[in-house]
């Protein structure tokens, strides 16, 4: 089984950091959003992956060589932005007739892998919400069986979302139904999309079945990429690097900081990710995530997320700081 994972999007949610930044590449709870999705199907015995890459692509592909030197890896242009369907598309040759498992890059859950992977049925992962208008949605029947699939209805015949996870063993029919997306000019949204494709497998006869992830952790924007934050560092307790230098300061876990990090007449915690080589000195951090080689002097951060490589000094505030960025509120 091969993996698929689409990288390619720009992120806009979650602009100033996307602008330097890949989506997939943002911190939360001491690990990047890729190494979440990356480190769940590794285990789980998947060793082949395929990215699909666009704007930053070459981050992308730096970081998945030296996070991940063991692992088979490819690496798929995305030069256009037609959607999920045209994304999975472009992987059809790398593929051939291999079972695959597609995993959208800004997905993180909470499921058990193996179990899904070793399911004889095509598998789509699913989860109940309150407003399904704005995600693909499965209408389920009997035995967890998936009777249609359609992309944010205006009037959702069903509550059960497409979390952005889905298991296929016939991909020569899946490409079958990409292609018959591309000739028949069939887009929602102005895009080729892959819940349409799945859709038109279930209507030619192929079976999926459902599975309900635990929790989905929503990386798509800043307010609720902090709350994922928060929600994975109290499951997973958080991780302090052994080589900080911290003086006079507290801890409130949970928390995770990274090596060469250091902390002078600080307070960090709780719900803090920091990134290395950080320096946080007569500060208060709590509720946020902060990028490497960051400078905050003189702050009370509460409910912030600040990229790399940037100096804030002075005052309180709610910030949203890109990479390579310097503030000083005097």
């Amino acid at each position: 089984m091969k993996a698929i994972i689409p990288v390619a999007g720009a992120g806009a949610k979650l602009r100033p950091h996307t602008y330097t930044q890949p989506k997939a590449l943002i911190p939360i709870a001491g690990k990047t959003i890729l190494s979440f999705i990356v480190d769940q199907l590794h285990g789980a015995g998947i060793n082949e992956f395929i990215f699909i890459v666009g704007y930053l692509g070459e981050k992308i592909q730096e970081y998945v060589k030296q996070t991940y030197p063991n692992l088979q890896c490819h690496f798929v242009q995305q030069n256009e932005r037609q959607g999920t369907g045209h994304a999975i598309e472009l992987t059809r040759n790398i593929v051939g007739n291999d079972e695959v498992f597609v995993a959208l890059g800004d997905t993180i859950c909470e499921y058990d892998v193996r179990e899904v992977i070793e399911s004889p049925y095509s598998m789509l992962g699913v989860k109940k919400v309150d407003d399904p208008r704005n995600f693909g949605v499965a209408e389920i029947g009997e035995e967890g069986m998936i009777a249609h699939v359609v992309e944010k209805p205006a009037i959702p015949k069903s509550n059960m979302a497409l979390v952005g996870l889905y298991k296929i063993k016939e991909t020569e029919f899946l490409y079958e139904c990409l292609h018959h997306l591309f000739t028949a000019d069939i887009r929602s949204y102005g895009e080729y999309n892959l819940t349409d494709a799945l859709d038109c497998m279930i209507k030619r006869g192929a079976k999926f079945k459902s599975f309900k992830v635990k929790n989905w952790f929503d990386c798509g924007k800043k307010e609720t990429l902090l709350e994922s934050n928060a929600t994975l560092l109290k499951k997973f307790g958080g991780h302090i690097s052994e080589n900080i230098q911290s003086e006079n300061s507290i801890i409130i876990p949970p928390v995770s900081i990274g090596s060469g990090c250091v902390l002078k007449n600080a307070i960090i915690g709780p719900h803090v990710s920091i990134g290395a080589n950080t320096t946080v000195q007569f500060s208060i951090v709590r509720d946020s995530i902060i990028g490497s080689y960051t400078n905050l002097f003189e702050v009370v951060v509460d409910n912030s997320l600040i990229g790399s490589d940037a100096s804030v000094k002075g005052l309180s505030r709610s910030l949203n700081i890109g990479d390579n960025t310097e503030i000083d509120f005097g």
